[in-house]
Parts: C-alpha cells; sequence; structure tokens
C-alpha cells in the first residue's frame, strides 16, 4: 500500500464507520472539549442576546433546570440556564451545559411543568451527548480532520475543539437528528418524572405549539427549523407515556413569575435564529 494514501483511506473508512453510527463520538470530541466549546459559545450567545435581567425570574427558571439536572445521567457538565428577552417560543442547548429559554415559553406555558417539559428536552440534549455526536459526524463529512492522530489516540491537543468551534461558527443551534430529537423527548419525560413533575405536560406543550403554528406561525418559526413537529412529538410521546400518571403540575410561584413578566415592557421580537 502506497504509504501516501494511507491517511486517506483511514478518513474515508472513519467517515463510514462514523455514519454508520458505529464509532463513540467521545473519539473525537471529549466531554472537556464540549465543556469548553460550550464555554466560548455561551460568551458570544451572550454578548449577541437581549437577556431577561429580572432576578427572580433567572432565579426561578435555574432552580427547575437544576431540579432536573440533578436526575440527569452521563458526564456531570457545569450546565447553566440563561433566558432570552424575545417573544418567541424557542429554547436550545449549547454544547456541554449551556441552556437557553426564551421568554416567550415562559409567557406561553400554562402551567410549571410546561416549562419544565421545556428545559428537560434541551437538558437531555447535552446528558445524551447530542452535540458531541452531532459534531463529529460534522467534522467527518466535511474533511475537517487534519486531526488523524487525534482519533487514533496519539494526540489530543487543541485541534478537535478548533475544527468544532468552526462548525459552531456557522449557527449554534445545532440541527440535532430526528432520532436525537424522539430521544431528547423519551429522556426529558423521564427526568420530568424523577423530578416530580407530571410528564403528560410535555404533551401538552406539544399541543400548544401546534396550536400557535395555526394562529400565529412566526411566534414558532424558529422553534419549528430547529425541531421537528410538535403533532409528531405528541404522537410518540402519548406512546411512551401511556399508562404515566401523577405529578407536579403547577406552582404559585410559577403564577407570580409570570405576574411579573406581564409587568415587564413587551418582550422585542428576534429578527432569525441565532
Amino acid at each position: 500500500m502506497n504509504r501516501a494514501t494511507t491517511p486517506r483511506r483511514a478518513i474515508t473508512a472513519l467517515a463510514v464507520v462514523v455514519a454508520c453510527g458505529s464509532l463513540s463520538a467521545q473519539f473525537l470530541i471529549s466531554v472537556s472539549d464540549e465543556v469548553e466549546l460550550g464555554r466560548r459559545a455561551q460568551c458570544e450567545v451572550a454578548a449577541k442576546t437581549a437577556r431577561v435581567k429580572d432576578a427572580h425570574v433567572v432565579e426561578y427558571v435555574r432552580s427547575i433546570g437544576l431540579a432536573l439536572v440533578r436526575h440527569a445521567s452521563g458526564p456531570k457538565y457545569p450546565y447553566s440556564f440563561s433566558v432570552a428577552n424575545y417573544r418567541e417560543i424557542n429554547a436550545f442547548a449549547l454544547p456541554g451545559g449551556p441552556v437557553w429559554v426564551h421568554r416567550g415559553v415562559l409567557a406561553a406555558a400554562r402551567n410549571e411543568a410546561q416549562v419544565a417539559s421545556v428545559l428537560a428536552h434541551e437538558i437531555a440534549h447535552v446528558a445524551q451527548r447530542h452535540a458531541a455526536d452531532h459534531l463529529t459526524k460534522n467534522l467527518v463529512a466535511n474533511g475537517l480532520l487534519g486531526l488523524l492522530g487525534a482519533v487514533l489516540g496519539n494526540q489530543r491537543s487543541a485541534q478537535t475543539t478548533q475544527a468544532a468551534a468552526r462548525v459552531l461558527a456557522n449557527g449554534y443551534m445545532l440541527k440535532f437528528s430526528r432520532d436525537d430529537e424522539r430521544e431528547a423527548d423519551r429522556v426529558g419525560a423521564r427526568l420530568m418524572r424523577r423530578a416530580g413533575w407530571d410528564a403528560r405536560e410535555m404533551i401538552a406543550f406539544m399541543d400548544l405549539l401546534g396550536h400557535q403554528q395555526g394562529r400565529n406561525p412566526n411566534s414558532v418559526e424558529i422553534f419549528l427549523s430547529s425541531h421537528p413537529g410538535p403533532a409528531e412529538r405528541a404522537t410518540l410521546l402519548r406512546t411512551e407515556l401511556a399508562g404515566a400518571h401523577g405529578g407536579r403540575t403547577d406552582s404559585a410561584r410559577f403564577r407570580e413569575i409570570q405576574r411579573r413578566l406581564r409587568r415587564m415592557p413587551p418582550a422585542p421580537s428576534i429578527a432569525r435564529p441565532r
């Protein structure tokens, strides 16, 4: 075999293995890589995103997020929770732990469990390492691997993080696969149940999104650009949660938070996905 062609053939073989889902994402994107990527992304997103500054609202969202995180499996990521001051219904997770939720989610939700359902879904993306998997496949598919050595374990340099950062620079709201989204719903529903919330409210929130899609498409346009349709998700969740019952639905604190939000100036609209 011509030694000059060996790296190229190895990369091609690796691409096939990753595409088939046989290679662990950990080979290319380690947990520490994810955390570093998330730290960088969080700084950039925070610098360009209007944020809700009311300490009561921010701490309320954080308290729900941390209650769910206590039941998350996988690596112990440094989760954080931020509230974007936009009217649209949307939420997203960055690699390694940062989770963002739009003010529009808090305004549209009918109860606390529906807010928890949105956060649980995003936490599940992080816990299941969907960003690491997505970035690994993207790196291989786009030939951004000047790092065969890193793949083979000969070096763990900054190459991986730098290459993945170039991918993230094209958009922080990663478009996960449909299988990832389904898994995030299933795992998120389990997190809700373990944390004491009624997971059936995840279905109710999907129904609410479907209603908004018909009534005010602009309010859910960004959300639907990075998530499957709510009707499909609700159908799958009804099967997943068949027989489920009980759990916390609402709280006086949620009602107080909604009152605080109504007293604030109206949230602006976001021009496009960040």
